[in-house]
């Protein structure tokens, strides 16, 4: 089985004179959580719309599972889950009751994918409470469900956590991450609230004006966005033998202005201070640098006006 779960190849989608996609190539491994980073309007929803066979792209080209054919694509959407636009549920049914309508619908035979799913996403204590009385939270958390139902290798959430309070997006955080930790199931999710979505991908394409400008590991993102203490003195040879020497620290670098910068002693940054001072060594400043996911998005579209 191939390591490449979507493969997208110049795939675009053009309304009128307008590109919502423009030229867009991704490449989605398996047992990824590649997190889609852009702005509402970027292309992202119709970037996942073509990916499920929801839009046609007006050109380029689409590999799902290393099936290119349009016959071969179809049958592999069979592998995967999805919530781009609300599930339709009906409102004075339970949540189980809903679930086996679509298992019925779907001719899923495994009767039990119901209560498994369930279960899955912490349901399964909510008995005969109708749809309609349920909180975003658990209306998300159904839409998940019924996503998972036919245990999908592939699962492509489009903002699943808007509008959610901080409890929901907890909640829905864990539940993506023990379907990739546990089943294994690959996941391509969109999000405009980047704070959450650092905290489970482990990779992102960041998507502007239709275009995809960068995609980055979280390793590669981690060292581009690391923080940094700052430390301005009047004498960096000496404040290096006294890092060394004093306060065990090796890793740091100087800088041509009489800086020195460490990503040690972030959090008692005080005792670095002092130890300088105390050795007859001048400090002049001291601060922090570095970026989060939101602030580097920023900078990479080229400022907060272009946001």
């Amino acid at each position: 089985m191939t390591d490449t779960i979507i493969s997208t190849r110049n795939i675009s989608k053009k309304f009128g004179n307008f590109f919502a996609v423009d030229n867009i190539n991704i490449q989605v491994k398996k047992g990824e959580i590649y997190g889609l980073v852009g702005k509402n309007g970027a292309g992202k929803t119709t970037l996942l719309k073509m990916i499920n066979g929801l839009s046609i792209p007006s050109s380029g080209s689409l590999k799902l599972f290393s099936e290119s054919s349009g016959s071969g694509i179809e049958n592999m959407r069979s592998k995967i889950g999805t919530i781009i636009e609300t599930p339709s549920f009906f409102p004075y049914l339970s949540a189980e009751k809903n679930l086996e309508y679509y298992r019925i619908q779907r001719g899923i035979e495994d009767k039990n994918c119901v209560n498994n799913s369930l279960e899955f996403v912490g349901l399964s204590n909510v008995g005969n409470k109708k749809f309609n009385n349920f909180s975003l939270g658990m209306k998300q958390r159904l839409g998940l469900a019924l996503a998972i139902m036919g245990n999908p290798e592939l699962l492509i959430l489009d903002e699943p956590i808007n509008g959610l309070d901080p409890m929901g997006m907890a909640e829905f955080r864990e539940i993506i991450l023990k379907l990739n930790h546990k089943k294994n199931t690959t996941i391509l999710i969109s999000s405009h609230i980047l704070g959450e979505l650092s905290q489970i991908a482990t990779c992102y394409g960041f998507i502007n004006k239709g275009k995809l400008i960068e995609r980055v590991s979280t390793s590669e993102l981690k060292e581009k966005c690391k923080r940094t203490l700052n430390i301005k003195v009047n004498d960096t040879n000496k404040a290096s033998d006294v890092l060394k020497n004093k306060l065990s620290c090796t890793n740091f670098e100087i800088s041509d202005d009489n800086e020195i910068r460490t990503d040690e002693f972030m959090n008692t940054p005080e005792v670095l201070v002092r130890t300088l001072v105390l050795n007859d060594i001048d400090v002049y400043n001291v601060n922090q640098s570095g970026l989060n996911l939101e602030q580097y998005f920023i900078e990479l579209v080229g400022g907060i006006h272009n946001v």
